[in-house]
């Protein structure tokens, strides 16, 4: 298969999990917390990160044969969906798998840290999940280990997810900082980026997809 090449899947979940896209609700929450606070926001965060990755590598193949649901057709589904992110991402549009949780009054779901008496609470929802790994990781993680072929094939996506984690974990440390150099402006343009090589990634699930589903006419 693909051997599973790990630079191959810690491309796909870094444009997926994409932890500077989160930095702005991050810096919104922690804002009230101290220094403390606020790297244990960034533990948590991150090893939730790595949690939700590893539950649904080991549980990706059962939940699609509980449902009856063929690798091929999950495929074409969840890189229709990756698709739909990556454009919306080169848009700079609302991400159709992320709800938009910020500061603007008018927004129903905005959160402040005053009104979190859990840590843990902020870190998890909506930080880690769905704001870093929401359903087009999940869908993305189910569909790779699926189609692993060995127990080979499933450490390494482990390893690509311990990898994002540890990324997740330096960017939100490092917040701040990251977010006064790249500035509103290198922000945008990175996320664009991060689209242009998210639909190269969809596409690639797509067409692997179709070939399972119909091996004799794209043979």
């Amino acid at each position: 298969m693909i051997g599973m090449e790990i630079g191959k899947l810690i491309l796909a979940f870094m444009v997926l999990i994409n932890p500077f896209g989160a930095l702005s609700i991050y810096l919104d929450l922690t804002r009230n917390l101290s220094k403390r606070e606020r790297r244990r926001v960034t533990q948590i965060a991150s090893l939730t990160v790595f949690i939700g990755i590893a539950a649904f590598t080991l549980t990706g193949g059962m939940i699609l044969r509980l449902f009856g649901i063929s690798v091929g057709a999950f495929q074409v589904g969840g890189g229709i969906l990756v698709l739909l992110i990556a454009i919306s991402m080169m848009n700079q549009g609302s991400n159709p798998a992320k709800p938009d949780v910020g500061t603007d009054e008018s927004n129903d779901i905005t959160i402040r840290p005053k009104q979190m008496q859990n840590i843990g609470a902020i870190a998890v929802v909506p930080l880690a999940i769905p704001m870093m790994i929401g359903p087009g990781g999940i869908s993305t993680v189910i569909i790779y280990a699926s189609a692993a072929e060995s127990y080979r094939d499933i450490l390494s996506i482990l390893v690509a997810g311990l990898i994002i984690s540890l990324i997740c974990y330096t960017v939100l440390a490092a917040a701040s900082r990251v977010s006064k150099k790249l500035g509103d402006t290198g922000l945008t343009i990175l996320n664009r980026i991060m689209g242009m090589l998210l639909a190269a990634v969809s596409v690639e699930i797509i067409v692997a997809g179709l070939k399972a589903l119909f091996p004799q006419l794209l043979a």
